[in-house]
């Protein structure tokens, strides 16, 4: 096996994840500031689930995300 050809694969595959979550994230929260969903500063708890069915893995992961007015 390539090491550095799975390692490249799998770091490119997750800087698009993260900076397509980053902005979905980003934007929501700003609607719900705008639309008055969220009026105070608050911890956000975020789950994400990493499937990947050729391999039978299916992992939560969970955190927060702070946001302060």
């Amino acid at each position: 096996m390539d090491e550095e050809k799975l390692n490249i694969s799998t770091r490119k595959l997750l800087k698009n994840v993260g900076i397509n979550s980053q902005r979905i994230i980003e934007n929501s929260i700003r609607k719900a500031i705008d639309d008055d969903v969220i009026n105070n500063s608050k911890k956000i708890q975020v789950s994400f689930t990493l499937e990947i069915s050729e391999l039978s893995i299916k992992k939560q992961i969970d955190g927060d995300i702070e946001v302060e007015l």
